[in-house]
């Protein structure tokens, strides 16, 4: 692959930072921004270069990691992923496109001052000019910004020099008459004043000794442009009446004529059209790299990452966007458009923001010879002001943004995902702080639960296990139907093992309904010789168990709602019932055992009841390769009752070698918490031949449809014993957001 050659030196750097900036927003944004804000305009430009500073940072840093053409695509992609590298990518070469085309129709009005010229012929013109500049290559593009920037600061040097002497305190009055809304509101307007301060960094491949000429470059032009805006809007306001320059079209020139006379507006005049013309010539430059970048990346096509033999530019890319610039100029009312594009260039900066934290916070190698300081507040800072500036950008600003992210993932969706499988750093950042979070969790047991010599009933002794969620020295089994004596036994030895590492107990209870028509009188409830029969049985366990064993009897009308109660009055750890696993039907028509899910103030152990004797191989399956800590509570306890050991069944991903080792890495941390021996065993979902549990515990999708939909759990291969379906209470339940976001990201 052919590499673009590194001929911008820091003047060039300088000039490109500074020449992207100092165009609409000093020459045709004042004039709005006054209309807002009044004089507070003032401190509007310098809040909004203030809260500029976060974005520069972490883009000088991520450009001086990666020195590539591309810039913000190329961070953003590389932390966040395809999706939000071609999100940022199409938008912001959209929001270039549109900046630049803003800034020669916005240019022309001060041209017209002197000469009686058409509007979109002269800019259409210009622009042809630039394209053909850019083409030629970055080192004329270089010089050609150089001297512009030099001659327009110049001009604009000789304006706030000559027009100071003459400010009047009077058109300060009523400052803050706008009040905080107003002020905010009208920095959310200039900021873009600021955008192309790291614009340098999408031709950070074209840059001699990026490490230090990068970030040089970024930081030093936004400090100098900050006090330049500065000086000349407070010059602005102060040398003319208050409103005489509100919604003007060359609202400079106005303020020239009043101090400097016709000399004063031609000199404003030449600095407008240079500086105009060179915030075009810098969006070319800098917007064509992102379509180059993403074609490198392959999500767009691979035509417009080539590079010309003869001009060393990429040709096919700057066509492109020359293309669009004209016809942006030629068809569409580039100001309404321009500040659409404004508003997602704010969501862009946010992004980088967030794509520092992504790297710092990954684990790909990631070396920058420059580091932002005061990591994280600084990105934290960013984004959260660049949400705040952007609600005060209005509803169309929202609607249009939102209308080129809908295009972008519609890209992404039709040409993207079937080309390009990488993910970015965020998402192994978001993996691992998840499984580091999923091992906190997990409650293990003492080393010395193995086989406790007594029987503890106290119920002070109750919490001891640690989180009070999952508390299980007492279980509830549910007997809801009627079962034979080994299945009535399979249940209770399964309570049994669960309590026994915290020396709990079990208690039993047979529900029995009858019709609503029946009275609960005292014959209902007068004990059968079943009942008796039941409670000797129960007497039996406890005794050959080794755990207390409570046994009673419940008739009721409502056998759910008799259930969730007895939980609650009993304050019991875990519910376990026999139980099919659920179903799609039951969960969109309900049935009593998801009421009772729903609704019980407790753990819900649900049992497709194989038979349960002295299990010794205990598997634990989720196909992320991460377990709910319920469950590994859960199989703990079992495994150590009968000296047994886990096995940590997960589907690994045939191309997702980070996942892989973050799933290895939390397993075997996992292992070394528990009092049990545990092995990892990947699985193959096509029947692939596996170990046989003697038991299999795995985490429940929940009650809820929607938790259905959001669980994609591969079908494991039929383990041919007990399955023990773990579904956590009210309080331990996962909110939908966090479930969605692990199965992205696992």
């Amino acid at each position: 692959m052919k590499e673009l050659e590194r001929d911008l030196g820091l003047p060039s750097v300088l000039a490109i930072s500074i020449g992207a900036m100092i165009g609409s927003g000093i020459f045709i944004l004042p004039a709005l921004a006054l209309e807002i804000a009044g004089p507070a305009v003032i401190v509007a430009y310098l809040l909004a270069g203030v809260l500029v500073v976060p974005a520069a940072l972490s883009k000088s840093e991520m450009a001086t990691a990666m020195p590539e053409a591309g810039g913000t695509y190329i961070y953003i992609e590389r932390g966040m992923g395809p999706l939000l590298g071609t999100i940022a990518g199409v938008g912001t070469w959209f929001s270039l496109s549109f900046k630049g085309a803003l800034a020669l129709v916005g240019g022309v009005p001060y041209l017209l001052l002197l000469l009686d010229l058409p509007l979109k012929p002269v800019a259409l013109a210009l622009a042809a000019v630039l394209i053909l500049v850019n083409v030629f290559g970055a080192k004329q593009t270089g010089r050609l910004q150089l001297v512009i920037v030099v001659v327009m600061l110049a001009a604009l040097g000789w304006f706030a020099a000559g027009s100071a002497p003459s400010v009047e305190a009077a058109n300060y009055v009523g400052f803050f008459d706008a009040g905080i809304g107003g002020l905010l509101a009208a920095t959310g307007l200039v900021f873009v004043s600021y955008a192309g301060v790291t614009k340098v960094a999408s031709v950070a491949e074209e840059v001699e000794s990026p490490g230090r000429n990068i970030p040089l470059g970024i930081l030093g032009s936004l400090v100098f442009t900050t006090v330049l805006y500065v000086a000349i809007v407070a010059v602005l306001v102060g040398i003319t009446d208050p409103g005489s320059v509100a919604g003007s079209s060359t609202p400079v020139a106005v303020a020239a004529e009043v101090t400097l006379g016709q000399v004063g507006v031609v000199a404003v005049i030449l600095a407008a059209i240079l500086a105009l013309v060179s915030t075009a010539n810098a969006g070319i430059l800098s917007s064509s790299r992102y379509p180059f970048a993403m074609s490198r990346d392959g999500l767009v096509p691979p035509s417009l990452s080539s590079i010309s033999e003869r001009f060393g530019t990429p040709v096919a890319s700057i066509t492109l966007t020359g293309a669009v610039l004209l016809a942006l100029i030629a068809f569409v009312p580039i100001l309404e458009i321009a500040k659409l594009a404004s508003a997602f260039q704010i969501m862009v900066f946010a992004l980088i923001n967030v794509a520092v934290l992504a790297f710092r916070e990954g684990s790909v190698e990631y070396d920058p010879e420059f580091t932002s300081p005061l990591y994280p507040w600084m990105q934290l800072f960013g984004v959260i002001t660049g949400l705040l500036l952007l609600a005060q950008m209005g509803p169309i600003a929202l609607i249009g943004a939102f209308v080129i992210i809908a295009g972008s993932v519609v890209w992404y969706l039709v040409y993207v995902r079937s080309r390009v499988s990488r993910e970015g750093v965020a998402t192994d950042a978001i993996r691992q702080r998840i499984s580091r979070r999923a091992l906190t969790a997990v409650d293990p047991l003492p080393a010395d639960t193995a086989e406790p010599d007594r029987v503890d009933s106290s119920a002070s002794e109750k919490g001891t296990s640690g989180d009070e969620n999952r508390d299980l020295s007492e279980v509830l089994v549910a007997l809801t139907k009627d079962l034979d004596v080994d299945r009535e036994r399979s249940l209770v030895a399964l309570a049994a093992d669960v309590v026994r590492p915290h020396g709990g107990r079990v208690i039993v209870v047979r529900f029995q309904e009858v019709p609503d028509q029946v009275p609960l009188t005292d014959d209902v409830a007068v004990q059968s010789s079943d009942d008796v029969s039941f409670e000797a049985r129960m007497n039996a366990l406890s005794r050959e168990l080794n755990v207390e064993v409570e046994a009673d009897e419940i008739v009721s009308h409502d056998t759910k709602h008799a259930l969730v109660n007895a939980a609650s009055d009993r304050n019991v750890g875990a519910i376990v019932a026999e139980h099919e696993p659920l179903r799609l039907r039951s969960r969109l028509f309900g049935d009593p055992i998801d009421w009772v899910v729903r609704h019980a103030p407790c753990e819900v152990l649900l049992v497709d009841n194989l038979g349960y004797e002295q299990p010794e191989r205990v598997v634990v399956s989720d196909s992320d390769g991460l377990y709910s800590p319920l469950v590994v509570s859960v199989a703990e306890a079992v495994a150590t009752a009968n000296q047994g050991s886990i096995w940590l069944w997960y589907v690994p991903s045939t191309d997702d070698t980070s996942r892989n080792e973050t799933v290895r890495q939390y397993q075997s941390n996992l292992s070394k918490m528990l009092s049990v021996p545990v092995r990892s065993e990947p699985v193959r979902t096509d029947g692939g031949t596996v170990m046989s549990p003697d038991v299999l515990i795995r985490r429940g999708a929940g009650p809820r449809l929607r938790d259905a939909l959001s669980d994609e759990r591969p079908t494991f291969p039929a383990p041919g014993c007990t399955t023990v379906t773990v579904y956590p209470g009210e309080t331990d339940r996962p909110s939908f957001s966090r479930q969605l976001l692990r199965r992205f990201v696992f």
